[in-house]
Formats: C-alpha cells, sequence, structure tokens
C-alpha cells in the first residue's frame, strides 16, 4: 500500500493484457504510466489492411540505440489508453516479453471513421537527455476576460524542454489568474514548470506564451470606417458635373 506522495491509484483496461496506471504526485499531478502488450509482425504493405479489419493496431519502434521493429497492438484497448496522453506521456511496450520505455512520436489516423490506423513510437534510453515538446495547459479565470471582456490570444500551446525521460512532465501548467488587465501577458520566463532545476526549457524566455487583448467586431470596424469616408465623398459633389453638362446642352443653339 503506497502513501503520501507516492499514493498510486490504478485503473485497469483488461483486454490483450493492457495496462494503464495513474501516478499522483506530490503536487497533485496525475501522470498516467501505460503498460501496452504487444507482439511482432511480419505483416506489412497491403496486407496491414486485413490485420486492421481484425481489430490490430500497426505500429513501429524505433531509436537511437534500436533497430525499428515492427509491432502491432489490440486496437480498442490500446486507442483508449492512448487517448489520455500527450506527447510527452511515457509509454511501456512489452513486446513478446521485452520491455521499451518510449514515447508517441506520431499518431496517424483515419479522420473519416475517426480511429488511429499506425503509431511511431521513440524508444528511450532513460540514462540519455531528450529534446521534446509538452503540452501547456491553461488553468484559472481571468480578471482580463470576466470584468473587461478581454480575449486570450495563445501564442504558444507547448515547450520545448530537454531533460532526462523520467523527469519528463505529461504537461504544463499555466495559471491564468494573472491576467488582470487587457495588455497583461505571461511569458515563457514566467511559467512555473515542476522540477525546474532538473529540466531545461529551450524555448525563449522573452517570449510571450498568451496574452489578454481586446478584439472589435469586424461589424463595427467596417460602420465605423464606412462613417470616417462618407463626409469625404459628399465633399466630392458630383451633381456639379451633371449640372455644368445639363447649362452646356441648353445654352447650345437650336438646329
Amino acid at each position: 500500500m503506497f502513501s503520501g506522495a507516492a499514493a498510486l491509484q490504478k485503473i485497469i483496461l483488461q483486454g490483450e493484457g493492457n495496462r494503464v496506471i495513474a501516478v499522483r504526485g506530490a503536487q497533485g499531478v496525475t501522470m498516467e504510466k501505460v503498460v501496452l502488450k504487444a507482439n511482432k509482425r511480419d505483416i506489412t504493405g497491403k496486407h496491414v489492411k486485413a490485420m486492421r479489419r481484425a481489430g490490430q493496431l500497426p505500429a513501429v519502434i524505433y531509436g537511437r540505440h534500436v533497430q525499428p521493429i515492427a509491432i502491432s497492438l489490440e486496437a480498442h484497448t490500446a486507442s483508449l489508453a492512448l487517448a489520455k496522453l500527450t506527447s510527452s506521456s511515457l509509454v511501456t511496450l512489452d513486446v513478446d516479453g521485452t520491455k521499451f520505455t518510449a514515447i508517441v512520436r506520431e499518431r496517424q489516423r483515419n479522420y473519416i471513421k475517426g480511429v488511429l490506423t499506425h503509431i511511431d513510437f521513440l524508444a528511450l534510453d532513460l540514462t540519455e537527455k531528450i529534446r521534446t515538446k509538452v503540452r501547456l495547459t491553461y488553468v484559472g479565470v481571468s480578471p482580463a476576460v470576466k470584468d473587461y471582456s478581454a480575449v486570450l490570444v495563445h501564442r504558444l500551446d507547448a515547450l520545448e524542454v530537454e531533460c532526462l525521460p523520467a523527469d519528463l512532465p505529461e504537461r504544463i501548467t499555466v495559471d491564468i489568474s494573472s491576467l488582470k488587465e487587457i495588455g497583461n501577458s505571461i511569458h515563457v520566463r514566467e511559467i512555473v514548470v515542476p522540477n525546474a532545476e532538473r529540466i531545461l526549457v529551450l524555448d525563449d524566455g522573452d517570449e510571450i506564451a498568451i496574452i489578454a487583448t481586446l478584439v472589435i467586431v469586424k461589424e463595427e470596424a467596417a460602420e465605423v470606417a464606412a462613417a470616417a469616408v462618407v463626409p469625404e465623398a459628399e465633399a466630392v459633389t458630383p451633381d456639379i458635373s451633371v449640372e455644368r453638362g445639363k447649362k452646356e446642352e441648353e445654352a447650345a443653339p437650336k438646329k
């Protein structure tokens, strides 16, 4: 039985030996460790379609110290597990008894059917630092939005970091309650990164992650522009040319 910061809450997904374990850290942030059972596959090319119809999800594992390995996963349970994870979530792949620690590098999807069609896993060496992007999750209530009808413009949705795989956070939370007035912003240097002493943020600290701004509705802007143009149009008084033409026609001798 675990307690304190090491307390574990287990969520078991039954099917083909796949498991998802939710680990609650010291700051209360839930980090999901996924264990997926996979099998090596020899099926490639056009025959992969038949494998998908049989409920299998094709995938590949590759890495700096790993030769590419073609694998297959049970599609339903693997899709449920992977749907909850970010690009920086660690995944343990159990391939016929051999385990690989990896992250999801690419997901291919059939957007018409809404199903995954292929997964690329990047195998990691837990003793070597990696560079990857960690998703930003914006939380809280901004007084600028609540009191002044500001619009929040997200400039960044992820930070690029360098760290050991074990220190890699699934997501970084950004509190937007500091955006009190229009024009307020949050810079990269102001974002609180968990385990900051072990994680190097590669983005420019002066870059703006999110800003509170005021957006003028297009119709209102068009009305303002039209109102500014009307006086100039009236000043032209096109009737003068019409009147001149009329007078010249009246002055002309009749034949």
